[in-house]
């Protein structure tokens, strides 16, 4: 059963339609527009018995001169259906009517191609993030912690004098000791 339902047009005259009675659907198909002539408009529409199992992203259709082009027909409903198909070549200027059949059980399921390297375990990146732990050194830690600490002394002395000054020099003697004593132990 072929996949591609063929039209062809401006192949006998202008703006002339050709295409076959009747197509069987098994699943999603391709309308196969080729044209022999000057570009034209072809416009598709679904009957409302085919378009509850069958949808077309776009109904008009550009298509160059002497060109061929695809249009994706989606089927994704359960037959058995029997609707019609109807192409328009030049706004009007010529109508065929497709009689489209899908089966009872609806769309075939189309193969996935997926490609070996996706089984194959991909290499890690530098780019990639390290866990936040092991990224932060012994240092980073230590600064923090001693951060911290300073804020906290400064702003309890602040909240017990309410005195700027004195939480201001708390706060630069805490920095110092911490200062100190990372030098001491780090180095």
């Amino acid at each position: 059963m072929p996949d591609s339902l063929p039209v062809h047009v401006n192949r006998t005259g202008i703006h002339s339609l050709e295409v076959p009675h009747e197509f069987d659907a098994t699943g999603s198909f391709d309308v196969d527009v080729v044209n022999h002539g000057e570009s034209l408009h072809v416009h598709l529409h679904l009957d409302d018995a085919l378009s509850s199992v069958a949808s077309i992203d776009a109904a008009n259709h550009h298509i160059e001169a002497d060109s061929e082009r695809r249009i994706r027909v989606t089927v994704d409903g359960d037959g058995p259906v029997r609707g019609k198909l109807k192409v328009v070549t030049a706004y009007g200027a010529e109508t065929r009517y497709v009689d489209v059949v899908v089966p009872e059980g609806g769309p075939e399921n189309e193969p996935v191609i997926v490609d070996e390297e996706l089984a194959k375990p991909q290499p890690k990146t530098e780019t990639e993030s390290e866990p936040l732990l092991e990224v932060l050194s012994t240092e980073t830690l230590f600064a923090a912690g001693g951060g911290v600490l300073a804020l906290v002394v400064g702003l309890l002395t602040l909240a017990l004098t309410s005195d700027f000054l004195l939480t201001l020099g708390v706060l630069i003697v805490v920095a110092g000791a911490l200062g100190a004593l990372y030098l001491t132990v780090v180095r």
